[in-house]
């Protein structure tokens, strides 16, 4: 387990650091607006303070793919730049990517709303190296869930196509070339999270 900090005031976070064996930082875009300053400098001033080898975790606010990978580049500079980050939009069910790419690949809170997730895991198998894992956070619909609130979200647009619970989740990532490792269930409102951690499997 790791301990991260969720503030942007550098000071609450030397505190932190100071007290508990902190790992990192997460923010999002309501807290550095606390600062009332420049989020990139206030970004820049705790990159500094946790240096290369601390967890920095910062929510994007653009709404669409493109501007998104530019904020994500405008974030990766400096003198803590990490040159192994590439960044790029890609359909996850036809990458460009070559065979046996990737050691780990991560697909978050995706597979769910996609009508075809199949799709997408063979193109995750496909550039998985051999034992390569698969890490699958994904919503799911456990028993009781409040349907008020999903039913409101569908209403606005919100689509979902696959309404699995974590066991029905797990049996299907393992019907399409994987060998789950791991699940955790974490309870969340209105829906709760399945951690999903799979192994290619090689027929």
């Amino acid at each position: 387990m790791k301990l991260i900090v969720d503030y942007a005031n550098l000071e609450k976070i030397k505190e932190m650091y100071m007290y508990y064996p902190v790992d990192g930082v997460t923010t999002n875009p309501s807290i550095l607006a606390k600062e009332k300053r420049n989020p990139y400098e206030v970004l820049k001033e705790i990159r500094e303070f946790i240096s290369k080898d601390g967890e920095l975790h910062v929510q994007v606010i653009s709404k669409d793919a493109e501007n998104m990978i530019k904020e994500a580049e405008k974030r990766n500079q400096g003198e803590h730049k990490c040159e192994q980050l590439r960044f790029c939009v890609q359909d996850a069910t036809n990458l460009t990517y070559e065979d046996e790419k990737f050691n780990v690949v991560v697909i978050a809170n995706a597979l769910h709303i996609m009508p075809q997730p199949e799709k997408a895991l063979k193109e995750i198998h496909r550039v998985l190296k051999k034992d390569g894992i698969l890490f699958a956070p994904t919503f799911v619909y456990e028993r009781g869930y409040p349907k008020l609130p999903i039913w409101l979200m569908e209403k606005a647009g919100f689509k979902t196509y696959h309404k699995w619970q974590s066991e029905e989740l797990k049996e299907y990532v393992g019907s399409e070339g994987f060998q789950v490792v791991g699940a955790a269930l974490i309870k969340g409102k209105p829906l709760s999270e399945c951690v999903l951690v799979a192994k290619k499997s090689i027929d």
